[in-house]
């Protein structure tokens, strides 16, 4: 019902305010130029999950002192904290960096943007970054629409810089009537009530300019000419400080709610941050009296003094804030929960395509790869698996034996809502399917539906393998630990060749999924007598090896599966290619009689 009501009101508010004012359609326009900067800036960042970018932030960010960093140096370069702030939020929900991380990067923002204040303050320079949005604009329409993904997910981001650039250029242009009508003389007052009005004047200058740079410019325009007092111009500044959160807000409407939590830190930040320079105010301008001496400022230049005090108060929040991260993270975690999930629902089946079979068969195909799509996430967080690691080319062996991350899972809980009713509808679409099309259709579809249930019954083996798989990979118990680890390479294995099928890879083919199913059953410390050595050495316990066998079987269960699936999903190009590879294609009594025929073999074969 108020959804009803609020989406005439805001539209009706917008046609009044574009009747009204000129001005008023400019903020509209840069508003919503902005936010389509966003979702193109999230999008392209999508593109590159599992590729460079991820492995730059993951390297740049997976400490505080690397977050700061990397926020400081960002924000010198784009001399645009508000920016920094944006383009964090992306990375926030396109899930390429952790809330604290982002917090980090913010808390590094805000001491990279008092670069901005020396250098108008000392140089009374500033980068026009709006002035770079057409070119970025014109280069990324033509990579958008190359077939390369890196190249496509330059596009979007070169889209988004763009748009993100346009929208605050027309934002600014339409506020350029507010700041000559602001006049700092007629608010001059002394004392803690000239700091708290100045401060609100700053705050309220900075959301309306969208640019704490211009109320800095503001700022010591007004002191060079004796407007107003040093003490109310620092306050001020503390002011243009926390207006200028306004940017992340309006950044984190398009964001979803992890975005919106790194938003709600940046205003707490810089709430704090200000609260603290307020309540120290006389400490912190003998703090920079001091400094000034030492870095040679005469006494009277109160606008490098300002640069100082913007320099100072920032680095105090920053040092205050720090040890709270943590602490902060819960309590974003808490105020602003993750939405409740909602049951996935079909993307590509409806009855009307039943008329066309070769339609009908594409899009029960399409379904079924956004089954498995939700089914991976399940499993490779349910054996402690990063999926971007498993969809890059990083050497898998070498990163699971490194990692000892355990992952929460609510395995049960992800099932119901993101695949059960997702299966079971396309199994009931399917039987109805079966029925209405040609025999040769009729059969493609039902393979698929195998494929289907062999990604569904995958999920079992998963659920049973999580356990021992959370309890042993950081077990200090070396022999068990690498035996569950060689569970999680094989399945992990299995998802990759698969995933690069997906993705047209030259070097792979549906016949290397059979090499993984007879590796899984042939290649076990089972099969291979280490699991008898190990019970009999004593290296691992009576307990740990019937874990061991029980898992043993869960494993290539799931491997099975998950071949057959990816065998069906990316083996069919055609009905006549059909045949020519179930013809070729090793069934697993051939596989096991061959690995057979090879062991005896090789012991027959005299020694050199």
């Amino acid at each position: 019902m108020l959804r009803r009501i609020l989406l005439p009101a805001i539209l009706g508010i917008l046609a009044f305010g574009f009747w009204v004012s000129p001005d008023f359609k400019e903020i509209a326009a840069g508003v919503a130029i902005f936010l389509f900067g966003m979702f193109f800036l999230e999008d392209g960042f999508r593109q590159f999950t599992g590729g460079l970018l991820e492995k730059l932030l993951a390297k740049t960010t997976n400490s505080l002192f690397k977050s700061i960093s990397f926020g400081v140096v960002t924000t010198t370069v784009m001399q645009s904290s508000s920016l920094v702030s944006v383009i964090t939020i992306s990375f926030l929900s396109a899930g390429l960096i952790g809330l604290a991380a982002g917090i980090g990067i913010i808390f590094g923002a805000n001491l990279g943007t008092t670069t901005g204040a020396w250098l108008i303050a000392g140089l009374g320079l500033k980068v026009k970054i709006s002035s770079y949005a057409m070119p970025m604009l014109a280069f990324a329409i033509i990579l958008v629409f190359q077939k390369s993904k890196n190249l496509k997910g330059i596009g979007y981001v070169l889209a988004g810089l763009g748009l993100l650039f346009l929208g605050i250029h027309h934002m600014k242009v339409g506020f350029e009537a507010f700041r000559e009508t602001i006049d700092l003389t007629q608010f001059a007052l002394t004392g803690y009530l000239g700091l708290f009005v100045f401060t609100l004047v700053g705050m309220a200058a900075t959301v309306v300019m969208q640019s704490s740079h211009a109320t800095l410019v503001l700022i010591i325009t007004a002191l060079s000419v004796g407007q107003i007092s040093y003490e109310n111009a620092l306050a001020l500044a503390i002011g243009a400080n926390i207006g200028t959160t306004i940017t992340a807000i309006i950044g984190s409407l398009s964001a979803n709610h992890m975005g919106k939590r790194l938003a709600g830190a940046h205003l707490i930040f810089n709430l704090v941050t200000g609260a603290i320079a307020i309540a120290l105010m006389s400490q912190i301008i003998w703090l920079v009296d001091l400094l000034a001496i030492q870095l040679g400022i005469a006494s009277d230049d109160y606008t490098l003094k300002l640069a100082v005090f913007h320099t100072v108060f920032n680095t105090i929040g920053v040092v205050v804030m720090a040890p709270f991260v943590q602490p902060l993270v819960r309590f974003l975690e808490n105020f602003m929960p993750a939405p409740t999930p909602k049951l996935i629902e079909p993307k590509y089946l409806n009855d009307s395509i039943i008329e066309f079979p070769e339609t009908l068969v594409t899009s029960v195909r399409k379904e079924i790869l956004y089954l498995y799509d939700n089914a991976l996430e399940i499993i490779a967080h349910g054996l402690s698996l990063h999926r971007h690691i498993i969809h890059s080319d990083q050497d898998l062996a070498a990163y699971i034996e490194n990692d000892k991350e355990v992952m929460e899972l609510d395995i049960d809980a992800l099932y119901s809502v993101r695949v059960k009713s997702l299966y079971s509808k396309i199994i009931e679409f399917v039987s109805r399917a079966q029925s209405e099309v040609d025999p040769e259709y009729a059969n493609m579809v039902y393979d698929l539906r195998s494929a289907a249930q062999n990604v569904v019954h995958s999920l079992k083996g998963i659920k049973h393998l999580r356990k021992n798989v959370s309890t042993y990979i950081i077990s200090d118990n070396e022999e068990i630990r690498r035996e569950y680890n060689d569970y999680r390479l094989k399945i992990a294995t299995v998802l990759r060749t698969i995933h690069q099928l997906r993705e047209g890879a030259e070097d792979v083919d549906i016949f290397d999924l059979d090499e993984l199913k007879n590796d899984a059953l042939e290649d076990n410390s089972m099969n291979n007598g280490t699991l008898d050595n190990l019970i009999r050495s004593g290296k691992i316990t009576a307990p740990m090896a019937t874990s061991v066998m029980n898992d043993n079987a869960y494993m290539e269960d799931v491997v099975r599966l998950l071949a057959d699936s990816g065998r069906i999903l990316f083996g069919e190009k055609g009905l006549a290619e059909l045949d020519a590879q179930e013809m070729l294609r090793l069934d697993e009594d051939e596989l096991k009689a061959l690995s057979k025929e090879e062991k005896e073999n090789q012991k027959a074969a005299p020694s050199v």
